[in-house]
């Protein structure tokens, strides 16, 4: 995938020793700010959203032709092997080796993107000194390492140069209830242990546990980007709401686009049919993403007499179950990568997305962007992706199965609302969402060179004010 980092192996080397990777030297301020972007999770085929989300920030940075300077960019991830993958000369993928990974736990969660648990990751903590800026996207074993680093220096007198930035990309507070309460009910041996936590049981503990820790590294950071203004009032009543701003998400309007031959294309490669309406689910298929919800709706619809069919990308812990419940009705694909999943949104005609845990939801606007009508639930985070929530997307406000067989029923029922709704659909994508170049150019540039800039990190607070 890419070359080794072998010559790395000591920070005392000289500089030449980085360039020959493309790092950069061995201390901060460069001739251009270089940035250090944090992504505890494993880069592979099957990545969810937080990855490709750098992926696609990463593209940017490596076209990025001004105004103004850019970035020397490196973006830190786990991978089964060290290597950097160059994307041009001032921008590249570093893989390390994860410390504590969760593969272990695959099989009971399932579908989720591989993270390191570890504290402390001493191969990163030698390579983060090269860097001006440390940008924040998770709060595992990558985080940890840069948190350690910033409050041993403080504790010695010698704060460190590097500026701090986050970014909250993941709801790890839902997330983790969600595979706490999946842990428990897969062991019931487990449920007398969970019922003992006071405050709503062992889920709801684990939930107060992350949301105390991503809280802790927030108030480490100069400054934290977050995905929608409902976030940006939580986060300011964490730290100085003056150091917190929006990061958007891009759409790639080069790729998810509408395509009349894709309904074929997909019919050929995975036996789907022509002849009835396609309901479209993109996501981890568990919990976390309610995917079942989904399959029981579809479920309903067919005792119904509605002759629908589910198509479903990505893999979880749920997936035999809603094979078990739909039969030959539901075609699991599995991941798919990115330019067959845009063929795969625009060979669909609904899509249905029922996720509370999203900070965004990338899926929503890769799916208006191939002009599909979207179903989303009423308050979830994602329907900032619509510009009139009922008119360019529908919103199922009766959040239960019943429910979203009745909106998504009106949908496969009404070719001509279908088509309406994703017209309008398609239109506020074009006119709305801006692309990933625009995001990196208007969200992120202007952070990391104004916190470059700044001649010391923000302090630590008090123990007393982390409450």
């Amino acid at each position: 995938m890419g070359e080794s980092l072998s010559g790395l192996s000591e920070l005392s080397g000289p500089p030449s020793a980085a360039s020959v990777y493309g790092l950069p030297g061995t201390g901060p301020q460069h001739a251009v700010p270089s940035v250090a972007v944090l992504v505890e999770l494993l880069r592979d085929g099957s990545a969810g959203g937080h990855v490709k989300c750098w992926e696609h920030f990463a593209e940017a940075a490596a076209t990025y032709s001004g105004p103004g300077p850019g970035v020397d960019l490196t973006v830190y991830v786990l991978g089964e092997r060290e290597c950097v993958e160059p994307l041009s000369p001032r921008v590249r993928f570093v893989s390390l080796r994860p410390v504590l990974s969760t593969a272990a736990l695959m099989p009971a969660v399932g579908g989720v993107d591989i993270a390191d648990l570890a504290p402390f990751h001493p191969r990163l903590s030698r390579l983060l000194p090269r860097h001006d800026v440390w940008h924040l996207t998770h709060t595992f074993a990558f985080a940890s390492t840069a948190a350690h680093l910033v409050r041993r220096g403080a504790r010695a007198g010698t704060p460190v140069r590097q500026a701090v930035v986050g970014s909250l990309h993941t709801d790890v507070p839902a997330l983790a209830s969600v595979y706490v309460r999946q842990l428990v009910d897969k062991a019931p041996a487990l449920s007398w242990v969970a019922g003992r936590f006071p405050g709503g049981g062992a889920p709801e503990a684990v939930a107060r546990l992350a949301r105390r820790r991503r809280d802790g590294l927030i108030r480490l950071c100069d400054h934290v980007l977050v995905a929608s203004p409902k976030d940006r009032a939580e986060i300011g009543a964490v730290t100085d709401s003056d150091r917190v701003s929006l990061l958007r998400r891009g759409i790639d309007r080069e790729r998810f686009r509408p395509d009349p031959w894709a309904r074929g294309a997909l019919a050929r490669a995975h036996g789907v049919p022509v002849d009835r309406p396609l309901i479209l689910f993109v996501g981890r298929v568990d919990a976390s993403k309610r995917a079942l919800l989904l399959a029981e709706a579809v479920h309903r619809m067919r005792r119904q007499g509605h002759d629908v069919h589910l198509l479903m990308v990505g893999s979880g812990a749920d997936a035999g179950r809603v094979a078990e419940l739909l039969g030959p009705e539901v075609t699991l694909l599995g991941p798919q990568p990115q330019d067959w999943l845009a063929r795969v949104y625009a060979g669909c005609d609904v899509f249905a997305f029922p996720s509370r845990t999203e900070t965004v939801g990338n899926v929503v606007a890769e799916a208006m962007a191939c002009r599909l009508p979207v179903v989303l639930p009423a308050d979830a985070r994602t329907t900032q992706w619509l510009a009139e929530p009922g008119r360019d997307g529908l919103v199922v406000r009766h959040d239960d199965a019943e429910g979203w067989a009745r909106m998504l029923t009106e949908l496969v029922t009404r070719p001509e609302l279908r088509r309406v709704v994703g017209a309008r659909a398609v239109a506020t994508a074009r006119n709305r969402h801006p692309t990933w170049a625009q995001v990196f150019a208007d969200d992120l540039l202007p952070v990391w060179h104004e916190a470059a800039a700044k001649p010391s990190a923000a302090p630590i607070r008090p123990a007393a004010s982390r409450a």
